[in-house]
């Protein structure tokens, strides 16, 4: 039996390195340390803290993005955390429109909230994704309880 052993992979001049449909290209991770609970008591769409930006190498690619905020609850009021996930200033998708709902006024810890996309933005531009945070009724909630920490992996997928 034989055993190939390379360093590197480099397409000839002129040419460029097409990886098999399904296989990660690129992988970008962030973890935000928050210096503090992020709440809001508004039904105002309103920014975490939480992004991470990535380059698609191809418009063909998709890229999946993975997040997750611990700290989530409400603090008061018979209210509900509810998160958006964002492409630039699009939303892609809305997760936790529940989170921390209990029909009390009392405050409710839910721990962690997350969300899984498989996005195709078609460009080859920087790309940013973030999240954002609003009440869904009366009262507070809240993402990064005590500082808790955030997290956003972005990874492209060739196409």
């Amino acid at each position: 039996m034989s055993t190939l052993e390379v360093k590197a992979i480099q397409a000839p001049t002129g040419y460029d390195l097409q990886m098999p449909a399904g296989h990660i290209v690129q992988v970008v991770n962030v973890k935000y340390v928050s210096s503090g609970t992020h709440s809001n008591s508004t039904s105002t769409w309103a920014d975490t803290g939480l992004t991470a930006s990535i380059t698609p190498t191809s418009s063909s690619n998709k890229i999946l993005v993975n997040v997750i905020h611990t700290g989530c609850g409400k603090q008061s009021g018979n209210s509900r955390l509810m998160l958006n996930l964002l492409r630039g200033s699009t939303v892609i998708s809305n997760f936790e429109t529940m989170a921390a709902y209990d029909n009390a006024s009392g405050d409710n810890q839910v721990g962690s909230c997350s969300c899984s996309y498989l996005d195709s933005p078609s460009t080859t531009s920087a790309t940013t994704y973030k999240t954002q945070m609003k009440t869904g009724a009366a009262g507070s909630v809240f993402v990064g309880w005590g500082g808790s920490d955030a997290f956003i992996t972005l990874m492209e997928v060739a196409g």
